[in-house]
């Protein structure tokens, strides 16, 4: 039995990296490289958008789903518009799992109108996924950078969504049919680009108490490294977009999930994105003692 679950969440900019080149492989060489990972989550993943720079337009989610064949491929889109040869153009987040991928969803977050700020829709790609230490979910997001009311609308509905969820695990149907419900948990990861600083407001909302049964969320690093100010997650090597680097990448992990907590990383080595890569360990087995 494995004793570690190790997940990486990495804003990958549609992999392009600092020299400019989009490379995928490249991508998945650097997450190896940085632990033998059972859930990638990545966000910027595009599909048939060849004016980003360096694209040619290529299916992103089909060809990692190529690369990474022993895993499960889940692309959550949220832009999705039609492009002028009648094709669509996707461009959003995705969850690879080599364990078992038991559910998925795919929660598109509010989007209010803000006149201020250019923006882009953002969605919430989550799965329910069967591992050593027993169910969990996993949901992987990237937040409205430019516009902090659309920001904190999406904080807010992400806060929702994870209680709905919570709430529903006490709910069983064991038929066939649509109707089914599968096993549930209260247990949750969640990981990704949220576009705000550790000292912003929202960054303590994510972890404000709910009403039991819900559980409440906990900045993983913290938890890892109590004290310590979260290394920089963006700007470390293209400085040219982020002149002064800080950072805006985290994992949240329900408080059940504390004590299992082994290790955090912020990658400071890889320049295959504008983003570092963030590793969390946790103790996957049932019973931790020895």
């Amino acid at each position: 039995m494995r004793k570690y679950f190790n997940l990486i969440s990495w804003n990958i900019q549609w992999g392009r990296g600092c020299d400019g080149v989009v490379n995928l492989q490249r991508i998945v060489e650097h997450a190896y490289a940085l632990a033998d990972f059972d859930v990638l989550c990545m966000q910027e993943v595009a599909s048939n958008y060849p004016g980003l720079p360096g694209s040619c337009g290529e299916d992103q989610p089909a060809l990692f789903a190529r690369l990474l064949p022993d895993y499960t491929a889940v692309f959550c889109a949220a832009t999705d518009v039609r492009a002028g040869n009648g094709e669509r153009r996707l461009f959003g987040n995705m969850i690879l799992s080599r364990l078992p991928v038991m559910q998925t969803f795919r929660h598109l977050l509010p989007w209010p109108a803000d006149a201020r700020h250019k923006s882009m829709q953002r969605a919430l790609a989550e799965v329910a996924i069967e591992t050593p230490l027993g169910m969990l979910r996993v949901m992987t997001i990237h937040l409205e950078y430019y516009s902090p009311l659309q920001r904190k609308a999406q904080v807010e509905r992400i806060r929702a969504l994870h209680a709905e969820a919570s709430l529903r695990a006490r709910a069983r149907d064991t038929s066939r049919s649509p109707f089914r419900t599968l096993k549930g948990t209260t247990s949750a990861v969640l990981a990704g680009d949220f576009n705000f600083r550790p000292d912003d407001p929202l960054h303590a909302r994510i972890a404000a108490p709910f009403r039991q049964p819900v559980l409440a969320f906990r900045d993983a690093w913290q938890t890892a490294h109590p004290g310590i100010p979260h290394p920089p997650s963006l700007g470390v090597f293209d400085r040219k977009q982020w002149p002064k680097p800080y950072c805006c990448d985290f994992v949240y992990v329900t408080e059940d999930l504390c004590r299992r907590v082994l290790d955090v990383r912020i990658d400071q080595h890889s320049d295959a994105s504008d983003h570092q890569p963030t590793l969390l360990v946790l103790d996957a087995r049932r019973n931790m003692r020895g």
